[in-house]
């Protein structure tokens, strides 16, 4: 075999379509573009982003609105009430919450003085409110401040 004898495999190579090139041709008169309209004619056509009429995404989409602190915490709120379910050997820490899959273990706990505390129990928090500090001291418990 010569170099003038080699070939490319059978169906490898594919012609170009010669558009506009006459009725016999197959892709005569309109080209492949249909009928009339903004698609039809010459020149750029449409934008990329253009979405044929529908409301286009970055519309749809809805707007950042309000202002957020920069040095905000973002804490988990419990309320009183909840801590008896939690409590093991008369502590709640923010581990024991996590074990009960109440909070992530990465996340900071403020109790809050919604409910009643009826035993003693010493509960660790990042925060908390002066009627949750009120409620638990008043049945015989302390909090303790983790620090942040």
């Amino acid at each position: 075999m010569k170099m003038h004898q080699v070939k490319p495999p059978k169906g490898s190579r594919q012609r170009n379509k010669r558009i506009g090139r006459g009725i016999s041709a197959g892709q005569g008169k309109t080209a492949g573009r249909g009928t009339k309209g903004q698609l039809a004619r010459s020149g750029p056509g449409l934008p990329g982003w253009f979405e044929g009429g529908q409301t286009p995404l970055h519309m749809r989409v809805p707007k950042l609105r309000g202002f957020k602190m920069a040095g905000r915490v973002e804490r988990v709120a419990l309320n009183v009430g909840q801590l008896a379910q939690y409590v093991q050997e008369g502590k709640v820490t923010p581990d024991t919450l996590a074990a009960h899959g109440l909070i992530r273990a990465d996340e900071k706990v403020k109790i809050l003085g919604d409910g009643e505390v009826t035993a003693a129990i010493e509960v660790h928090a990042h925060a908390a409110s002066a009627t949750a500090r009120q409620k638990i001291e008043a049945a015989g418990g302390s909090i303790v401040l983790i620090g942040a």
